[in-house]
């Protein structure tokens, strides 16, 4: 009880840093809320959120935004970031390597995504499988099989508005899906085995060129918070 006791301070202490004594915090341009820490299925701790934003699509020169987002991280990995300790949101904003440090630790991180809007099953994965394709140059049959369970996931089903969608990588090697149409997951939808395909979304998102620019730039200036 008491060491349940002291992760819970933790946690408070970490939200605390970066958004004040709020539970909740609203992502401006979608007016979603996002708690400020969680539990999710698969995860052995609760997790804090770092920073939130919104992706958004350009049809016939008009931007519209699909959904909001935002990053949980188990508040241990910031051990992990040391060397970053009062760096300027820029220093870290140009620097991959932490990006890279918080995927490869062995503790769980996992992306929020809330859909603002109604969106094919199929549509929603082939705006994720345009970008995660690139960033495999040479797919092994792990990968394809990973990439197929991924896919499956979303064939055929309509994701409706206000829809939560959960990619948590447990460890580097490992992601973990999670789809609820009503509030936060009770289970783990599905589990995609591959470093590769783990990795690639990661970066479509936190990597030099991320589908949400706002999503990462929220990150980055609460890791310059929490990190003073």
């Amino acid at each position: 009880m008491q060491n349940k006791e002291m992760h819970l301070k933790l946690l408070a202490t970490f939200a605390k840093h970066i958004f004040g004594s709020a539970e909740y915090i609203e992502e401006p341009a979608t007016k979603v809320r996002f708690q400020t820490s969680l539990s999710l299925p698969g995860c052995s701790s609760s997790l804090s959120l770092l920073g939130t934003g919104y992706r958004e699509k350009v049809f016939a020169i008009i931007g519209v935004k699909v959904y909001a987002a935002g990053l949980y991280v188990n508040q241990s990995i910031l051990n992990s970031l040391n060397a970053w300790k009062g760096r300027s949101a820029a220093e870290i904003q140009e620097n991959s390597s932490l990006f890279s440090t918080i995927f490869q630790s062995p503790l769980e991180k996992s992306l929020q995504i809330v859909l603002v809007r109604d969106v094919d099953g199929k549509t929603f994965w082939d705006a994720l499988n345009d970008a995660i394709s690139p960033r495999i140059k040479s797919p092994t049959p792990v990968d394809e099989s990973a990439l197929s369970t991924f896919r499956s996931i979303f064939q055929g089903q309509p994701l409706k508005k206000g829809t939560f969608i959960f990619l948590t990588w447990p460890d580097p090697s490992k992601m973990l899906v999670c789809i609820s149409a009503d509030g936060l997951p009770s289970s783990v939808d599905a589990a995609i085995e591959s470093e590769n395909v783990a990795s690639a979304l990661f970066d479509v998102f936190f990597g030099e060129t991320p589908v949400s620019p706002s999503l990462k730039s929220s990150v980055v200036n609460g890791l310059e918070s929490v990190l003073k």
